[in-house]
């Protein structure tokens, strides 16, 4: 029982039941069952029409092919069914019959090709493994037709044109669609290249037909068209996998096409490896973490199984370098290698089995030869020619270049722009490098590199392969330019009878529009229509709004439009009763971007009424404006969120009260700062009263949106030379705080240089009024202008000493004007810069030819409070000694300066302009600021007057050396009669003695006339040094002596050889000092020599009064004798007579008490100036001896 069944076990359900119907008692045949399966098929229309249909093909294909010719076109006419699944077992009947009968392919070509075309996807991808089945068997049949119809080389070329169609289904937007593509190209690629004796072809297909078995001299089937087909497609493929936008179904599907292609025809295996090694190194960004993973394990596994093919020897460093980077083991590389032995050689000469199921005639014998050429010479793939590929020559040159250095460069440079965040991707792939260093990997890497190089269109592969095609080609089969799925209207929708048209047809004509040939193709198959169902009635007429309003005019729906805008606004406090014032903000905010300006400006006005309680609405609006702009991006502009923005911030700046900061929130939280509101911004700024909050929100902008932080830096910066002084201070502290953050450092620098080089210019730029080009202007140089280029610069120069330099450079070119002011303003900033500045000292050592006035006035500002260092002096004396030898420079560095300095540049200071002369003696005294507290001077004050004395005249002229004397004569505080008396006595010392030194006791005796007594002994020791001797001295003697007489008398009697020159020169001491004498009859006896002259110049002169002898004139007592020193006023006698008071005559201001010969003093006591006595109490060094009472010299005559 078992052995029965067996056999009909084998066997269809469909095909039993026609068996057991047949032997039955109905007795119907074949051909009726079909004709009623047909009916009832036609009258359904569920699901079991499906089942009828397939009871037919079961019937007139399997059981009784006879009939298949004769019930074709009633099957064929369900092309038309509405029903997917319908359709789509046409596609199937269509395939199955022209396997059983290859000759119903020139009836049923054309209606497969309107059902590749369908509009349904599902259709089309049934369509498309129908032409993968079919394509190879209808190239079997007509290389096996040696002799070819009119009918079959159109029903050929029709084949060609729907596979060409079916390439550009791998661009079709449907994911299956592509997928199916893809398996059709594999097909189409082992169908259209040879096998070799290395092929790996499944025991299925050994019998299928391949391009080895095309005779190439067939009449019409062309070797070489159908090889550059299959290159073509090949090709097509490859780009398809490794575009970046592919999907992880069709990637899959493609991988395993081009292994299945790989072990099929090895001459390919060139082409795929390096597709892999592609996608290998150019994952698609599109794949998920996920999809990635699967991605590789696939790619890892097609490699292992190319990998045991034979004939993968020459890429198996490749491959191993590619399955190690996708984390295969050793050992399972290993494993999957082949063996020497493993050469498999499969017999071709077995009869092709779907021939066998063909209802053809015998072939002849010369046919059958045919089909099985004796040697056909196997067309090598470009990777296994002599001709390397792109990526080979690529490789080749990038080898040698990766060095050790050159890929730490690399890696280096494409740091900068890796993302913040790892990709997922990397992330799934990345494996570490075990072989790193080594020859294979540094090969391979070169190889993934020239991967890349050449999908950019970059190397020498690609140039060379440019060059190449630049050279004449043979003419190749066209390509489409763009890749699209063409739907056309179907003519099966028209319900035409089932019958074979002629050309006329409309489908056939559309098909030759698309590919116009001489020859006529197949016709579709078209079926018949079916009857219309009578609908209930005739056509009624549609109800339409419009046709019973009227519209409204522009004015009535603006004023609608407002009016509705209105009543949300003032629902508010409803709204918020109600708990829904979040969605109200929303549903508002999004309304207010679709209205125009008027109504926008109301919600605007609604906002700004109470800005704190409904800045939500305003955010929401801003943001939805934005997203808006975001949304039309590139083509729209900001114009919209420009005027919202712009809106809030002015009307929030007319607010009087901001003391909440509700500005500054709105500025930092706005989605983007456009260039109006910038301007906004700006001007709030400048209004006094907001300075500070505008310059903070500034600040904050710059510090929280680095990506325009300097477009924001560089307003702040603009205000930093503000006519406004508040404005302008305010700006500059802020810019000061920010100069020390590193980032902003270079910018704000540049800045402030940028306008330093401003004043080089001989007139203001119109930059400074506003103007956005450089140019100048007619208007001249003001001391706001050129102040206007130096605020920020002053205010960073505390901060970075480096800057001085551009300022003495500047300085050099400048006009005078710009000089001036430049000197006038400078002086805080060096301060703040310090004497012990490097970068000062540096300026002041290597001086700029035409700056030595900013570096004198640099010193000056240095020097006028505190003492220069030690170092600064050093700087100015070597540039003084080796550079530029003007004593200018030493001015500020004086009380820095050695003594023997200061003395040798005494007689180029005091040639100076008098005001500059009068300072040196400030700082030389002390007296610059009144308070005496500058630094010790190298000189005091006593020095200093000597050395003026000691000034050579040859160095210096004598008005200026008097002119400084003067000025320190003026100093009446530092030059107390102490100081004078100690200055006279060493001046007098000296030899040869000063020519000023009569003219400085004159003055001292002049300022101070106690020093009547100290000055007499100065001109008794001047006759001791034989004062007549020296023509200025003695000049300035005999002035000195008229000026003090009578107290100069005693010392005049001490010249009795040169008494007489001095009558010469002054003659109207003659008769005052006789007199003096005759009133000292007891000196005569002493002087008798001096009477003598006295006396002869008397006898010249008749008018001279001459006293008896002894008579005690004016002086009120004779001359003491000589050793005897006259006595003083109101001094008592040794008889108890007192001597008579001096006479009237003498001024009083000289000093009239002290008529005898001083002494000379050697030290002076401080508390001289507050002595009131009369008298001297200096310590005497000598004393002229007194002559005792009773040795009175007798009287004169």
């Amino acid at each position: 029982m078992a052995a029965a069944d067996a056999p009909s076990a084998r066997t269809s359900v469909a095909s039993q039941f026609f068996s057991e119907e047949e032997s039955g008692s109905d007795g119907r045949s074949t051909s009726e069952r079909v004709v009623d399966l047909l009916n009832q098929a036609a009258l359904i229309s569920s699901d079991s029409k499906i089942t009828l249909l397939r009871q037919v093909q079961e019937l007139i294909i399997n059981k009784d092919p006879t009939l298949l010719d004769n019930f074709l076109d009633e099957i064929i006419a369900f092309q038309a069914d509405k029903s997917i699944e319908v359709r789509k077992f046409v596609v199937g009947f269509i395939e199955e019959a022209c396997k059983r009968d290859i000759e119903l392919l020139l009836k049923l070509i054309a209606n497969l090709n309107m059902l590749l075309k369908d509009e349904n996807v599902n259709v089309v991808k049934k369509a498309i493994l129908t032409m993968t089945q079919l394509y190879r068997v209808a190239l079997q049949w007509m290389v096996k037709s040696r002799v070819l119809s009119e009918l079959q080389e159109a029903c050929w070329e029709l084949i060609t044109s729907m596979a060409s169609d079916i390439l550009l289904l791998l661009d079709s937007d449907n994911d299956g669609i592509r997928t199916h593509a893809i398996k059709f190209v594999e097909g189409l690629i082992i169908t259209l290249s040879p096998r070799g004796a290395d092929s790996d072809v499944p025991k299925r297909h050994e019998g299928d037909i391949s391009l080895e078995k095309v005779p190439r001299d067939h009449p019409y089937i062309k070797y070489t068209a159908l090889w550059e087909e299959g290159r073509a497609a090949l090709e097509q493929l490859l780009k398809f996998m490794v575009h970046p936008a592919i999907s992880s179904i069709n990637l899959t599907a493609a991988l395993g096409s081009l292994a299945t292609i790989a072990r099929q025809r090895p001459m390919f295996m060139a082409e795929v490896i390096q597709a892999y090694e592609t996608l290998h190194a150019n994952l698609p960004p599109t794949l998920a973490k996920s999809q990635v993973s699967s991605v590789r394990k696939n790619l890892k596994l097609h490699l292992l199984s190319i990998l045991r093919h034979p004939s993968s020897g020459d890429f198996q460093p490749q491959i191993t370098t590619l399955l190690v980077d996708l984390g295969t083991q050793q050992a399972e590389i290993a494993r999957s290698m082949p063996s020497p032995r493993d050469a498999r050689k499969r017999p071709r000469d077995e009869p092709d089995a779907t021939l066998k199921k063909m209802k053809i005639e015998p072939p002849e014998d010369d046919e059958d030869k045919d089909l099985e050429p004796a040697a056909v010479a196997v067309p090598k793939a470009p990777g296994q020619s002599g001709v390397p590929s792109d990526t080979d020559i690529t490789a080749e040159f990038l080898q040698p270049l990766l060095t050790p250095e050159n890929v730490a460069n690399l890696v280096l440079i494409s740091m900068v722009y890796l993302p913040e965040a790892m990709p997922a991707s990397f992330q799934a792939t990345y494996t570490p490098v075990e072989s790193a260093g080594t020859e294979v990997q540094i090969k391979h890497l070169a190889r993934l590199m020239a991967t890349q190089m050449t999908a950019a269109g970059l190397g020498p592969g690609v140039e060379q392969t440019k060059h190449l095609k630049e050279e004449p080609k043979e003419e190749k089969t066209s390509k489409p330019e763009s890749v699209v799925i063409k739907r056309r209207l179907s003519a099966l929708a028209q319900g035409q009878a089932i019958s074979v048209l002629g050309a006329q047809g409309s489908a056939t004509t559309l098909l030759e529009e698309e590919a116009p040939q001489t020859k006529r193709r197949p016709e579709p198959i078209i079926p018949a229509p079916q009857p219309r169902l009578v609908g209930a009635g005739g056509r009624k007429k549609v109800f339409r709004l419009g046709d019973v309003l009227k519209p409204l005019t522009e004015t009535q729906v603006e004023k609608l439009k407002l009016g509705a805008v209105k009543r949300i606004l003032r629902a508010e406090r409803a709204v918020a009763c109600s708990g829904a014032a979040q969605a109200r903000v929303k549903i508002l905010a999004s309304l207010v971007t679709h209205l125009e300006v008027p109504l926008k400006s109301e919600v605007l006005a609604f906002i700004l009424e109470d800005v704190r309680s409904r800045l939500d609405l305003a955010f929401a609006w801003l943001f939805q404006e934005y997203n808006s702009h975001l949304s039309r991006f590139p083509e729209g502009n900001l114009e919209r969120y420009d005027q919202c923005l712009i809106g809030l911030l002015a009307g929030l700046q007319e607010k009087p009260d901001q003391k909440d900061g509700i500005f500054t929130k709105v500025v930092l939280e706005a989605p983007l700062i456009t260039e109006s509101a910038l301007e906004v911004i700006r001007k709030y700024c400048e209004d006094e009263s907001r300075t500070y909050l505008g310059m903070s929100t500034l600040r904050d902008l710059i510090f929280k949106r680095p990506s325009r932080q300097f477009q924001y830096l560089h307003v702040l910066l603009d205000l930093s030379s503000h006519e406004k002084d508040k404005v302008r201070q305010q700006a500059l502290l802020f810019i000061k705080r920010m100069y020390e953050k590193d980032q902003l450092r270079e910018y704000v620098e540049k800045f402030a240089l940028n306008y330093l080089q401003l004043l080089v210019h001989p007139n203001p730029p119109s930059v400074l009024f506003g103007a956005d080009k450089d140019t100048e202007v007619a208007a001249p140089w003001t001391e706001e202008t050129i102040k206007q280029c130096l605020y920020l610069y002053l205010a960073l120069l505390p901060h970075n000493h480096k800057l001085i330099h551009e300022l003495a450079s500047v300085y050099t070119e400048a006009i005078a004007d710009i000089k001036r002011t430049v000197l006038r303003v400078i002086e805080q900033p060096i301060r703040g810069m310090g004497m012990n500045s490097p970068e000062l000292l540096l300026l002041v050592e290597n001086c700029p030819k035409g700056a030595e006035t900013l570096v004198t006035r640099c010193l000056h500002s240095l020097t006028d409070k505190v003492p220069p260092s030690p170092e600064l002096v050093k700087r100015v004396r070597d540039l003084y000694h080796k550079r530029l030898p003007d004593v200018r420079f030493l001015i500020p560095v004086l009380n820095g300066l050695e003594k023997k300095e200061v003395i040798q540049a005494l007689p180029k200071l005091i040639k100076l302009n008098p005001i500059v002369v009068k300072e040196v003696f400030n700082r030389l005294l002390g007296t610059q600021h009144g308070d005496g507290s500058s630094a010790v001077s190298p000189l005091n004050p006593g020095e200093l007057l000597i050395a003026l004395h000691n000034i050579d005249s040859s160095k210096c002229d004598m008005k200026s050396i008097i002119k400084a004397t003067n000025l320190c004569f003026a100093e009446r505080n530092v030059y107390t009669s102490e100081v004078l008396a100690v200055v006279m006595q060493q001046l007098m010392e000296q030899s040869p003695l000063p020519m000023l030194l009569m003219r400085t006791v004159i003055q001292a005796l002049t300022m101070y006339p106690r020093l009547g007594g100290f000055v007499m002994n100065i001109l008794s020791r001047l006759i001791m040094k034989q004062v007549w001797k020296h023509p200025k001295v003695w000049e300035g003697f005999l002035k000195c002596c008229q000026r003090t007489k009578p107290q100069s008398f005693p010392v005049l009697l001490q010249l009795p050889p040169q008494l007489a020159a001095v009558f010469d020169k002054c003659p109207e001491l003659r008769e005052p000092l006789l007199s003096h004498v005759r009133a000292h009859p007891h000196q005569q006896a002493h002087i008798r020599s001096t009477m003598a002259i006295l006396e002869a110049s008397t006898r010249q002169d008749p008018d001279s009064h001459e006293g008896p002898p002894g008579e005690v004139r004016e002086w009120g007592g004779p001359v003491p004798p000589p050793g005897e020193a006259p006595k003083r006023p109101n001094e008592e006698d040794p008889k108890g007579k007192s001597l008579p008071a001096p006479p009237s005559d003498p001024p009083t201001d000289l000093g009239g008490a002290d008529l005898e010969p001083p002494p000379i003093f050697i030290s002076i006591p401080e508390d001289e100036e507050s002595s009131g006595g009369g008298g001297s109490p200096l310590t005497p060094l000598w004393t002229p001896p007194r002559t005792p009472p009773h040795r009175r010299a007798p009287p004169i005559g």
